[in-house]
């Protein structure tokens, strides 16, 4: 039976909507639609070849448009390296070089509807000049350029190098950007800038910050910018962009410290100089952009926003829940660049999938009423509200991962629980962890886990799919040509029945106690205070259930060990965590946890596509 808080969610009860303003229907003829390349000025030199780049927008628009017409802009670095959406899909020219095929379904739908679709090419890929710089001021301005051409306000051209000035005079300059992944983190980037006529944008699966792709509170995930960058600039010929990738090779330190590189990628900061509106969607088990990014961008914003968060790991919504986004895109955008009156700003903030294609809607997200609750391990293993005293060691093995450490973690990680639950308890917002800790050598990584101890039915985000299964059958979303079909294949639920849940992780090297830009040496034998955080997520722990903290070294899942792994003593009356709860939490309990048993290995995915 489903009780308390999971049933009221579940049931996904909103108040009837006033009526709406009709939409924007497809009026116009996609086979007829202008489709051109312009490059844009960027006022760069990413290359060094003496001449200011320029990346190229193809544009597909209606022609029988008699008015300006808005823009939804996707601007990316994989449009010849690595392929858009479920589908792998490339951009594809004929042989004058006119663009053809135009990735993703946005063209097909949108510009019968009377929307201009401007696909950018990155600086430094695909038909681009310049250089990658993985988030940075070139990646950023690639695109940022593109809405000030749109407006007016920076020259295009109608050629690579020379042509002649082609202006934007069928734009109204009212642009949403979107995407996924590094395509959604350059909206995040352009809209950070507070760039005119950016009106909106929809992040998907995005980055906030650069560091805390490749970084976490002084820890190293293993891989840097640099080689994305390399990967990305592969299919563009005749550039030299060794300069720049040496830049990002000596900015990325080896170490986990919050350099300069990293601050000049961080939006976060920026975050209050966003004007965009913000339609935002990230899987909660999303284990390659990482739930820290939602959490901390959302929370920085103020504007108009909405949230969709799903189980899957890195997959866009048009996989998994397809019809309902497609609608919610459609209003979306007629509000927000046509100026339909539909009121989809309205309504609950939230919605959030609790089990595989079961959605309930929050007025809010972190959810209304959740409190950041003080929660203490206890020296017998509980885990509640009430003080703590004395001392617990592990001995970090960076050999072991985070689903060895639920289910035998040995003495490579300490389990503190609440017991069962006697009542629902939702987790929803961001956690942080303060340990105060002994290192017996002169380096030391934390690691935590939140944990539903717990069967359940979840999305299989540790598969290939990351929580769907594509069939063979499709379903078309707007106009097709011969070159640009508007037809994807259908995905389904790819679920799992687990007997515990991992919701929420965090990372830190013991050495940036004192500042995440400078690591200090540790003493053996010295106590160390140092806070980190926890992954945003939004997860109910049912009742007869319990929620677990788990506290060890390296994370082999996820982290490099250290350089002298050896033994770590937690001083419990010092270590405690932040943890925003719906509900009421226990004060202490020795009543045991539930049993678990299956093993779940879980992959840390580098790939940002």
């Amino acid at each position: 039976m489903v009780s308390g808080i999971l049933a009221v969610l579940l049931s996904g009860t909103v108040a009837p909507a006033a009526a709406a303003s009709p939409g924007s229907e497809p009026v116009y003829d996609y086979a007829k639609a202008v489709r051109e390349t312009v490059w844009v000025d960027i006022g760069r030199d990413g290359d060094g070849d003496g001449r200011s780049d320029r990346v190229a927008a193809d544009i597909v628009r209606p022609s029988e448009a008699t008015s300006r017409v808005p823009v939804i802009m996707d601007a990316s670095p994989y449009y010849s390296c690595c392929g858009r959406g479920n589908e792998s899909e490339l951009k594809s020219y004929d042989s004058a070089g006119k663009p053809v095929k135009f990735p993703l379904f946005y063209d097909n739908y949108f510009v019968p509807r009377g929307y201009a679709v401007v696909l950018v090419d990155l600086a430094g890929t695909n038909r681009s000049a310049g250089c990658a710089d993985v988030g940075g001021a070139s990646d950023v301005d690639s695109a940022r350029k593109v809405v000030d051409w749109l407006n007016g306000r920076a020259t295009g051209y109608s050629a690579k190098t020379g042509g002649s000035a082609v202006t934007a005079s069928w734009s109204t300059g009212n642009v949403g950007m979107i995407g996924k992944s590094y395509d959604g983190t350059i909206a995040n980037g352009v809209a950070a800038t507070g760039v005119a006529g950016l009106k909106t944008i929809v992040p998907i699966s995005a980055i906030s910050s650069w560091y805390d792709y490749y970084r976490s509170d002084g820890a190293t995930f293993g891989f840097n910018p640099a080689g994305l960058a390399q990967t990305v600039e592969a299919r563009n010929s005749g550039q030299n962009c060794s300069a720049q990738n040496q830049v990002l090779t000596q900015g990325a330190t080896a170490n986990g410290d919050y350099g300069p590189l990293w601050a000049d990628r961080d939006y976060v900061r920026r975050a209050g100089t966003v004007r965009a509106s913000v339609l935002l969607s990230h899987g909660v088990n999303d284990l390659n952009v990482k739930t820290i990014h939602f959490g901390q961008w959302w929370a920085g914003l103020n504007v108009e926003k909405k949230i969709w968060l799903s189980q899957t790991g890195h997959v866009d919504p048009f996989d998994y829940r397809r019809a309902d986004w497609v609608d919610l895109l459609h209003r979306w955008f007629d509000h927000y660049l046509l100026g339909i009156g539909n009121g989809v700003q309205n309504g609950p903030q939230a919605s959030v999938e609790r089990q595989p294609d079961q959605w309930a809607d929050q007025s809010a997200y972190p959810a209304a009423g959740a409190v950041a609750t003080t929660l203490r391990p206890g020296v017998s293993g509980t885990l509640g509200t009430s003080p703590a005293s004395g001392t617990a060691s592990f001995t970090d093995n960076p050999g072991l991962g985070e689903d060895t450490w639920v289910t035998d973690p040995g003495s490579a990680a300490l389990t503190y629980s609440t017991g069962s639950l006697a009542s629902d308890l939702q987790v929803s917002g961001t956690t942080s962890l303060t340990v105060t800790a002994t290192p017996s050598t002169s380096s030391a990584r934390l690691s935590a886990l939140l944990v539903d101890l717990g069967p359940a039915t979840i999305r299989n985000f540790a598969g290939s799919g990351e929580g769907i299964k594509t069939g063979t059958s499709e379903t078309c979303w707007g106009s097709s040509t011969s070159g640009d079909d508007a037809c994807y294949r259908v995905a389904t639920a790819d679920a799992k029945k687990v007997s515990y849940t991992i919701l929420s992780r965090g990372w830190a090297d013991l050495a940036n106690y004192a500042s995440l830009s400078q690591e200090r040496p540790l003493t053996p034998g010295t106590a160390y205070t140092m806070t980190f955080r926890l992954a945003s997520t939004d997860h109910i722990v049912p009742r007869g259930h319990a929620l677990a903290l788990i506290i060890g070294g390296t994370d082999g899942s996820f982290i490099r060990g250290p350089a002298q792994p050896g033994r770590v003593t937690l001083d419990l009356a010092r270590t405690s965590a932040s943890v925003p709860l719906l509900g009421i939490p226990p004060a202490a309990t020795t009543h045991p946890a539930p049993a678990v048993g299956e093993h779940v290995p879980s992959a840390d995915r580098a790939d940002l596509r």
